[in-house]
């Protein structure tokens, strides 16, 4: 049987090579064009079939080539980068400015494509397919629900689904995963306050939104701490205030914004309505009027029982037992890769980059993020097990 450890060492330079350019080259949502082309390029060298998705997406596929029952999974890897300044001191720090892979998204896309060499050299072990989704744009509004529109779940249908996430929190040499829910749902916000504005020496003459306003986030933060049970994890940020232009002058309207972050659909909804009557009902008290918009962002992502096992044994063939890792409580931050496993069976899990002898251990989306590059190649063998794992069970 292949060991797919050995097989990820024997490219481990080419890949860190890549990491390193794409790192050096980091492009925004939707911007990925020199990314994808990276991609689409090595795909066309290996002899992938692929197609372009999403605007600058990638979906390829490897289709096996051994005698048996046919089955689909899919390989997610995230491309985008962010808006930040790269601090670090390094040879592959960014060049270009004011943009940086300050979340693993390098990383990722790194894998990804290292999967892609070696299960296609290897693919005489497996009937089935096996889809690569390179998704754009996962920092902002997320490329997966446009991939989807777009059928990357299709034809062949894909039945499982695996991702990973480099985390600065765990160290490199192990996994963290759990079963249902891994992330929460979010819902930014508007509130356009509409008052009465005038002198400030005359309060009563006028409406002042800033007060209304003021209630208002006050009051918000009871939806948490005394309308949703306290063992469900949820958090209504304001993140801004906005109203007036002097100290003397009552302004006529004032906005407010922020993110609504659960953990159940049930309390997804419960929060955003609640949100809208706290709002519009402290504004109508106070004679003025609120207008309330509610984005519909991401979604909870939930694991799937049966994938995280197929996962476990993957990693602790690569890792050994005792550096799998349960992950004891989920995230409240966001991730796109939530509408792939809303859509199928999926699960996603997070590959340990810390070492503080390197100084891989600072913050993600901080401007000193970096990884241990020898989690590359066995983010490539757990992804390599955990296919080959699902398209040969019985």
């Amino acid at each position: 049987m292949i060991n797919f450890k050995d097989e990820a060492n024997k490219i481990k330079d080419q890949l860190i090579t890549i990491r390193r350019d794409i790192h050096m080259h980091p492009e925004v949502g939707f911007e990925e064009v020199r990314t994808s082309n990276l991609i689409k390029d090595f795909l066309k060298n290996e002899g992938i079939e692929y197609r372009e998705v999403a605007k600058t997406g990638v979906c390829a596929i490897i289709k096996g080539t051994k005698e048996g029952k046919v089955k689909t999974v899919a390989l997610r890897a995230d491309m985008d980068a962010l808006p930040i300044q790269d601090k670090k001191v390094c040879e592959y720090s960014s060049k270009v400015p004011g943009k940086m892979h300050a979340c693993g998204h390098d990383a990722h896309t790194t894998i990804l494509l290292g999967v892609a060499k070696i299960l296609n050299q290897n693919k005489h072990l497996f009937s089935g397919n096996v889809k690569l989704l390179f998704e754009p744009a996962e920092e902002t509004t997320g490329g997966a629900s446009l991939m989807i529109e777009e059928g990357v779940l299709e034809n062949p249908r894909v039945e499982k689904v695996f991702g990973l996430h480099v985390t600065e929190d765990l160290e490199c040499g192990k996994i963290k995963i759990k079963k249902g829910v891994v992330n929460a749902a979010s819902n930014p916000y508007k509130v356009k306050i509409i008052g009465s504005g005038g002198h400030g020496a005359s309060p009563n003459t006028t409406v002042d939104p800033i007060v209304i306003g003021a209630n208002i986030v006050t009051t918000l933060q009871t939806i948490v701490s005394r309308e949703i049970s306290p063992v469900n994890p949820s958090v209504i940020t304001v993140g801004s205030f906005h109203a007036g232009t002097a100290q003397n002058i009552i302004p006529g309207e004032a906005e407010i914004t922020g993110i609504i972050r659960t953990m159940t659909p049930e309390d997804r909804e419960f929060a955003c309505k609640r949100l809208v009557e706290v709002s519009e009902g402290i504004a109508k008290a106070s004679r003025g009027s609120a207008e309330v918009t509610i984005e519909e962002s991401y979604p909870c992502l939930i694991n799937n029982d049966e994938c995280v096992d197929i996962v476990k044994e993957a990693a602790k063939k690569v890792l050994g037992n005792e550096n799998v890792v349960e992950q004891k409580a989920p995230s409240m931050g966001v991730e796109s890769f939530a509408y792939f496993a809303m859509e199928r069976d999926s699960a996603f899990y997070f590959l340990g980059t810390a070492n503080e002898s390197k100084g891989t251990f600072k913050a993600a989306h901080s401007n000193l993020f970096d990884i241990d590059e020898d989690a590359i190649p066995l983010g490539v063998a757990i992804q390599c097990e955990a296919a080959l794992s699902y398209l040969t069970m019985e």
